[in-house]
């Protein structure tokens, strides 16, 4: 489970000034002025704008929250945040900032750990979507939402809930991120093995591009093979193409029945053959595959995100793994899962050492909150180098291994220095977050991380992002995953878009 807002807040401002980065901005730009401001004011409503250089002073502090990103590694010094309520006012901000060279930064709820949503420098006007917020229109029938993308994900949830429908990406930070954020970052989460990742359940989009025009993408249709398919441009583009202001999108019908298992392995090389295992036995009703290894169990216990297995469970347990199943019928799914268990616990070879099924739902939470809970258990540990990268599901303990080793041979390891290298993620889909938690963020760690980790990706031919983007933070590592050919033709993509270069500028492309 993520921070709330609020801690995400203490945490940004807390974070060590040493390791917070900030990038000057482009000389084609140009900052945000008096002038300008009051063009703003002649648009938008008062409440919609906060500025540094108001005739009201706003001091600087106030803006904190939107210059400083979510784990306080990269903060900006805007002076303006506007908060549009329309897409025509959107439409006539961005219209102008093309006009006189002014860096545009679109922001949904800022809970992205690149980097992405906040200023580089000290000169681009930054355009929350918070205030738009309203839903469109819902069809009960078919599961197709339009809705504004300033809407937070957990108020979708509940509003499509009553209607027995859910959201096709479920992360830990649903109470703050918005769902145009997610769509830009094509964020990933705990349900993507399920029902797949965002450039198959979005439907369309409406964009506001860098000159102005609306681009009106926002279809309700499931099949439309008329030439390119443009939304998909913009689906992980980070909004560096232009600013998604409504989003279409496919629900899926809400599971009749949802169970889960958490599960204690004497080693890593259980994991695989219990995957595939778990995908032949409970095969359409599995709905997601968690990792998580003994060092970041041990932290979501000490630091109160749950237990799901008593002390003597996870005694000889070198990893654990959490297994939840959607279906249509508890008592099949039950059975199945049953089944499974006793195949796992009778086989010549067992592969487990022990496992708790939920029986309640507020059991069936708890195993969640643990595993969704090792995010804010190492913000409370320490701070955090966090690395989100697909690897092959092989490799997953190779990674944390090798990099755990990397930082030993540099005299890193320590109380003082880097006191845990954990890793935990999404087996079903490749994704392993690697998390090396120090007691400060120090040059020395950064230096011994970076490039090796992403080196190590490339051996493994893997990504350097799996779900959290690009932002500014990989701008630098883009190579380790794209060849120089791709790279050309994103940077022509983004030409033909925005040749003045203002939107979201240091993100995404080196």
């Amino acid at each position: 489970m993520f921070p709330t807002r609020q801690a995400a807040r203490r945490l940004a401002l807390q974070s060590s000034r040493r390791w917070s980065h900030s990038v000057a901005p482009s000389p084609r730009l140009n900052p945000v002025t008096e002038k300008d401001l009051a063009y703003f004011s002649s648009i938008l409503q008062p409440s919609s704008i906060l500025s540094t250089l108001s005739p009201s002073k706003l001091p600087a502090s106030e803006l904190d929250p939107y210059n400083t990103d979510w784990i306080g590694r990269y903060k900006g010094t805007s002076t303006t945040v506007l908060r549009p309520r329309t897409t025509q006012e959107v439409s006539e901000i961005v219209k102008y900032c093309n006009e006189k060279r002014i860096g545009v930064v679109p922001q949904g709820g800022n809970t992205g750990l690149v980097g992405g949503s906040v200023p580089t420098g000290s000169g681009e006007v930054v355009v929350n979507l918070g205030n738009m917020s309203n839903v469109r229109h819902f069809d009960a029938v078919s599961g197709i939402l339009v809705a504004d993308a300033g809407c937070v994900l957990q108020s979708l949830t509940d509003y499509i809930a009553p209607q027995n429908h859910i959201m096709p990406v479920d992360l830990g930070a649903k109470g703050s991120c918005q769902i145009g954020g997610n769509v830009a970052t094509n964020a990933g989460g705990l349900r993507l093995m399920r029902y797949g990742s965002l450039h198959g359940t979005v439907l369309g989009l409406e964009v506001v591009l860098p000159d102005g025009t609306i681009l009106d993408l926002l279809s309700t249709l499931r099949k439309d093979n008329t030439g390119y398919d443009l939304k998909q441009l913009f689906i992980g583009a980070e909004g560096t193409l232009g600013i998604i202001t409504g989003v279409s999108i496919l629900t899926p019908p809400a599971p009749q029945a949802s169970n889960n298992v958490i599960l204690a392995l004497p080693s890593f090389e259980c994991v695989l053959p219990l995957f595939k295992t778990a995908k032949r036995q409970l095969s359409e009703i599995m709905s997601a595959f968690e990792y998580i290894d003994r060092t970041a169990y041990d932290l979501a216990v000490k630091h109160g995100q749950g237990r799901a297995l008593n002390d003597e469970d996870v005694e000889g347990a070198a990893c654990f793994v959490l297994i939840e199943t959607s279906g249509g019928k508890r008592e099949h799914d039950e059975e199945k899962l049953n089944e499974l268990l006793e195949t796992l616990m009778t086989a010549d070879k067992p592969i487990i050492n022990t496992g708790v099924m939920s029986q309640t739902p507020a059991q069936f939470a708890s195993m969640w909150a643990l595993r969704e809970g090792v995010t804010e258990a190492v913000s409370k540990e320490g701070k955090a180098y966090k690395y989100d990268i697909s690897v092959p599901l092989s490799s997953f303990k190779d990674v944390v291994d090798v990099t755990r080793e990397r930082l030993r041979e540099k005299g890193l390891l320590g109380p003082k220095a880097v006191k845990h290298v954990i890793g935990y993620g999404h087996v079903g889909d490749g994704n392993l977050h690697l998390n090396v938690v120090a007691d400060a963020y120090t040059p020395e760690i950064e230096a011994a991380l970076e490039p090796f980790v992403y080196e190590l990706v490339a051996k493994y031919k893997g990504s350097i992002s799996a779900e959290h983007g690009v932002g500014v933070m990989k701008t630098h590592a883009l190579h380790y995953s794209k060849s120089n050919t791709a790279i050309e033709m994103m940077k022509r993509i983004k030409q033909v878009f925005d040749p003045n270069g203002i939107m979201n500028p240091g993100k995404v492309l080196p």
